[in-house]
């Protein structure tokens, strides 16, 4: 955060004031967090009934996924009880493929591994993943990957802890745990697309989670636009021109109606 000057009066507030910001503005990039999903029944991580508030995380790091057979059984329980695979999306993921078919949103670059941007309309290559998609396994040894749902299956029957079929290696969802590394191709591309929008509306993320939250700061360097779209503060609520508090599936939907009307 050093380099950074703050104006004196700070971020407006609410939906006006971002369709004024947004009006001129022709690629703007989502970045979006836990908050978009829970209004589809997928709870947060670090919200007053965030996962993080049961379960401690250091029990799920990649180290101790390999190495502990426990670990990996309680991983997959609680993968079975999430209901992510089922999860459907909401108003807020709608409102983001219509903006999408405005011409007007670059892509979306996204902390969540529920693939509801994806299964609300918008295509594979306007999503960015940065912590993987939990609908795929894959085997740490020779890279085999595998629908989770099959993974799910077998432990359903009785497997608790399933390994490759292929080569007998430990099998993990294909999303990033605490201590593995975001991956390069997904990450280099969020950047790039964070240097080249002209504004990033970010939607139910905290911001306090790095390397992600570089993305819109790196936006913001380079002189876009920056909204907040979430309920309660974030740690980056300082740098935007404009935050709305509130849910996402009203709040999106909101400002994407507001700021498509402004161009009819």
């Amino acid at each position: 955060m050093d380099g950074f000057s703050f104006s004196a009066g700070g971020p407006e507030e609410g939906v006006e004031a971002a369709v004024r910001l947004l009006a001129a503005r022709r690629r703007i990039l989502a970045f979006t967090g836990a908050g978009i999903s829970t209004e589809s029944g997928i709870p947060d991580f670090r919200g007053p009934d965030g996962v993080w508030k049961t379960v401690d995380p250091a029990e799920f790091t990649y180290e101790r996924f390999l190495t502990s057979s426990e670990t990996r059984r309680r991983s997959w329980q609680m993968r079975a009880e999430s209901g992510i695979l089922d999860a459907q999306p909401n108003p807020a993921h709608l409102a983001l493929v219509r903006l999408g078919e405005s011409g007007r949103l670059t892509a979306v670059v996204t902390q969540n591994i529920d693939g509801l941007h994806q299964k609300s309309g918008l295509p594979e290559h306007a999503v960015v993943e940065l912590h993987g998609n939990a609908h795929q396994a894959a085997c740490t040894t020779c890279r085999a990957r595998v629908p989770t749902a099959a993974v799910l299956e077998r432990v359903a029957a009785g497997d608790p802890d399933p390994a490759c079929l292929g080569c007998g290696g430990v099998l993990k969802a294909d999303v990033v745990l605490f201590g593995e590394p975001m991956p390069v191709v997904a990450t280099d591309r969020a950047m790039h697309l964070a240097y080249e929008c002209d504004a990033v509306i970010s939607i139910g993320s905290t911001l306090g989670v790095f390397p992600a939250a570089y993305v819109p700061i790196r936006a913001v360097e380079t002189g876009a636009a920056f909204i907040i779209i979430n309920r309660g503060p974030t740690e980056l609520d300082q740098l935007a021109d404009v935050l709305i508090d509130g849910p996402a599936g009203e709040a999106v939907p909101g400002l994407v109606d507001a700021l498509l009307q402004t161009a009819d």
